[in-house]
Formats: C-alpha cells, sequence, structure tokens
C-alpha cells in the first residue's frame, strides 16, 4: 500500500480515499497517518470506522483491501465504497474471495497484484513466500509479479501487465521474493494509474509486453515500466 500512497504523493491520477481491513495491521496507521478514512469490517458485518476524514472524492479515487478482510459482506463493503464515491478497487495482500457483489458490480475495475508469472503458480492458498519457493521447486528461470483484474475465482482475471524478473543461481524464497518485491513497487502503482486514466477516458488501460531487453531492477526499471505503460510509470 505504501508504494500506492507514495506514487499518488507525487501527483498521481487517482487518489486512495478508503482503506478496508478486518483487523489491526500496519497498512491501517499508513493510511491513517495520510488522513484517509479506515474501515474494520468483521465477518458479521458489523463496521467500525476509525480515522474517517472523509477527503477528496475527485474521479479515479481508489479503495484498497488488505490481507484478512476477504469474507467481508458484499453488502457492507459496497455501502462503504458508495459512501467514498470510489471507482476502482486495488487490492494489496487480500488473500480471499471478493464477495461476487463486489466483483459484478466493479467489474473491469478491481486490479490484484500477485508475486509469480500468472496462470502458474496461482489459486487458493498461494501467496507470499509460498509462491517463491513454488517457483524455485519448478527450476523457472523466470519469475515476475502479475496485475490482473480480479473476478469470482482466485487468480483467473484477465491479465493487465507482468514484468519478468529473473531467477538467479542460489536464489532462496526470500532473495526471489525481494527481487519481485522491487518490481512490484513500481509495477502496481503504474498500473493503478492506468487504470484511473483509463476510467476517466472510457477506455481499457494498454500495456506494452517487455521484450527481451527488459530491465529487472536498478534504475532503468522505472523508465521501463513508463514506456510499457505508454509514458504513464515514468512520472513515477
Amino acid at each position: 500500500m505504501q508504494a500506492l500512497l507514495d506514487h499518488e504523493a507525487r501527483g498521481a491520477a487517482y487518489r486512495i480515499e478508503l482503506l478496508i481491513v478486518d483487523r489491526p495491521c500496519e497498512a491501517e496507521q499508513r493510511a491513517r497517518k495520510c488522513g484517509r478514512a479506515v474501515y474494520r469490517v468483521d465477518f458479521g458485518a458489523r463496521t467500525t470506522p476509525t480515522g474517517d476524514r472523509g477527503g477528496s472524492r475527485r474521479r479515479g479515487g481508489a479503495a484498497t483491501g488488505d490481507a484478512g478482510a476477504g469474507d467481508m459482506p458484499g453488502a457492507t463493503v459496497l455501502a462503504l465504497l458508495q459512501k467514498h464515491s470510489a471507482r476502482a478497487i486495488l487490492l494489496a495482500g487480500f488473500l480471499r474471495l471478493l464477495p461476487a457483489s463486489v466483483c459484478r458490480d466493479f467489474e473491469g475495475r478491481i486490479l490484484n497484484i500477485h508475486p509469480a508469472l500468472l496462470p502458474s503458480f496461482g489459486g487458493k492458498g498461494m501467496y507470499g513466500g509460498r509462491v517463491h519457493e513454488a517457483v524455485l521447486r519448478s527450476g523457472a528461470s523466470l519469475s515476475g509479479p502479475t496485475i490482473h483484474f480480479v473476478n469470482e475465482r482466485y487468480d483467473e482475471g484477465r491479465i493487465l501487465a507482468q514484468w519478468p524478473v529473473p531467477v538467479l543461481p542460489g536464489d532462496t524464497a526470500a532473495s526471489l521474493g525481494a527481487r519481485v518485491l522491487e518490481v512490484e513497487h513500481v509495477l502496481y502503482p503504474a498500473a493503478a494509474e492506468a487504470l484511473a486514466k483509463g476510467l476517466e477516458a472510457g477506455r481499457v488501460p494498454r500495456f506494452s509486453w517487455p521484450g527481451e531487453g527488459f530491465a529487472a531492477s536498478g534504475s532503468g526499471l522505472r523508465e521501463s515500466i513508463g514506456r510499457a505503460f505508454g509514458g504513464v510509470g515514468g512520472q513515477a
């Protein structure tokens, strides 16, 4: 979530309006620090607003959902999104399926990030270190994050963007995960920016797949991802 907030602070086309969680987490404090509304939604549909300061409702507003909030009732979530005029949802560490009603009402406007090149190494229970361990066990030479639209099934939504990260000799789940995370922190904000601009223009965001000369890390990463999104990410 921090990468999304940092990109927003540089003048992004989107604004994170609210954060929805079901338990205390670090993201809560980060959102409050930026003056954003934070809601804890339990499995019984009781909603407790914490730190709700309203905020701008300009077009391109987005909500973020963090790990553990997957079984929250759809009606409650939709009411919160409507209250803050959210036009899109950005999932961050969300480990459960979104309620079907949310998927339907926000079809084509929900993004998730996965730490592997889908459709490989996805599905229920595949998250965090488990994904990187599976990549290493498979002998794959490439990994990398995937940004995809969300539907009612785990990791099966249409892919918006991917960025390859080489698997190096001697890699561990931790070392591979750290390099993938570096790319995530650039790719996800660029995808969110593209989605916000696409919603504003009434079109689907476009992404040009990287070729063999991709920049996996370092100073060229942001520029390369920016070109892939037609210049969007290069502003970050």
